[in-house]
């Protein structure tokens, strides 16, 4: 199993820290078996505020996706309709218990230089 940093909106890492969103939707995922997500909270936060345990992955046509997850995506079915717009697959990274840390870190305290695009391992 393989921990990965995620890059995520801050509006969504509140909602994943209040327990709205179980859902991380992404247009592709790690090829490891994924355990953990240490999240980044993007601008204009930029820092590292926390993790949660992924307890495993969705994958199904955009529409099968959205009715698996809807009652618990934390999204708006317009911004999930526009992020996966084209794509014949879509994913969906299953969220567990969230941690939130006392004190945010820099991407530096885990080896990382730069906020990834879309992920980068730690492990």
């Amino acid at each position: 199993m393989a921990t990965i940093l995620l890059s995520i909106k801050p509006e969504f890492v509140e909602r994943i820290f209040d327990g709205v969103k179980k859902f991380e939707f992404r247009k592709s995922i790690a090829n490891k078996n994924i355990d953990k997500i240490v999240i980044y909270s993007s601008a204009p936060v930029m820092q590292v505020v926390g993790e949660v345990q992924v307890y495993g992955v969705l994958n199904d046509a955009p529409e099968q996706l959205w009715q698996k997850t809807k009652n618990a995506a934390g999204i708006t079915r317009e911004f999930f309709d526009s992020y996966f717009a084209g794509r014949r697959v879509a994913y969906a990274y299953i969220l567990g218990d969230v941690v939130r840390y006392d004190v945010p870190k820099c991407l530096s305290d885990f080896g990382v230089r730069a906020a990834p695009q879309g992920f980068v391992y730690l492990d």
